[in-house]
């Protein structure tokens, strides 16, 4: 599929657009002839994002404007995939980009009951139920393009970021089976596997951070979302930037108990907040 073959007629529809990753995906999409359905509970920064867009194409030359949609809703609660289907009836909505997500550094016991059943609503119920509302017409049509937003972290059950990880390893479980059965039918279903993303999701200090940019362990958030790109546009299975994470990944699911307890006891207090 050209994704320049029908300028703006057709709809990527992003959640988590308001900053960030999102907003870059969002940005990128409509330089590809997209016009936008942008979602966050950030109703004032999600304006912003579709100003900083459509201000964007003001200036070009051929008058071409892609329609942009913001809609403010909590993706963590039971009916937000339905109310987001709602908001955008009458489009064509071409690529579904599954990026809104919350990450916290914390043991089980340490997060409270709102905050576990945020991210599992976040990570796992919407996303899911935003493929049943759109992926069905996608195949209808023939063509359409789902981006899932997983992690490194999906292999990882570690102490502290076991729920952040075992939530994201539901989004790679999921998408796959979701693949599969779309094999054929002209949809295509990317998983984007990161590790650490330079943005304010990951809750590291500015000194630890500037470790990990020097080590290449973080990469920046353009890189990161140019490379999903990518990869959905290829209509691959799934991408994991960084030459790093594809070394310790086998290392990452063998470690063994006592060693994560040690280094949870040894690190925990550096990056471990109550949530």
């Amino acid at each position: 599929m050209d994704s320049g073959d029908r300028r703006f007629s057709t709809y990527a529809l992003v959640t988590g657009a308001a900053s960030g990753m999102g907003r870059l995906y969002a940005q990128k999409l409509a330089r590809k002839g997209y016009s936008l359905i942008l979602v966050d509970i950030a109703a004032d920064r999600l304006e912003e994002t579709a100003s900083e867009i459509r201000n964007e194409f003001a200036d070009g030359e051929d008058g071409c404007m892609p329609d942009i949609r913001t809609f403010t809703c909590d993706l963590s609660k039971m009916e937000a995939a339905s109310d987001v289907a709602k908001a955008a009836e009458g489009c064509e909505v071409e690529i579904l980009v599954n990026n809104a997500g919350i990450m916290f550094c914390s043991t089980i016991c340490d997060t409270s009951p709102k905050a576990l059943s945020l991210i599992m609503m976040l990570h796992n119920y919407t996303p899911l139920m935003l493929c049943r509302e759109f992926v069905p017409a996608m195949v209808a049509r023939g063509r359409g393009r789902v981006l899932n937003i997983s992690s490194l972290a999906a292999w990882m059950d570690w102490p502290a970021i076991g729920m952040y990880g075992n939530t994201k390893r539901f989004v790679k479980g999921f998408s796959r089976s979701l693949r599969i059965e779309c094999r054929g039918t002209g949809v295509t279903v990317t998983n984007a596997y990161f590790g650490a993303v330079d943005t304010p999701l990951i809750p590291l200090k500015q000194s630890l951070r500037k470790v990990a940019r020097n080590l290449r362990v973080m990469i920046s958030a353009d890189k990161a979302t140019d490379k999903a790109l990518s990869a959905m546009f290829h209509g691959r299975k799934g991408t994991m930037p960084g030459l790093l994470n594809k070394i310790f990944l086998p290392f990452i699911v063998i470690l063994p108990d006592c060693v994560l307890s040690w280094l949870l006891r040894k690190m925990g207090r550096f990056v471990m907040v109550k949530a």
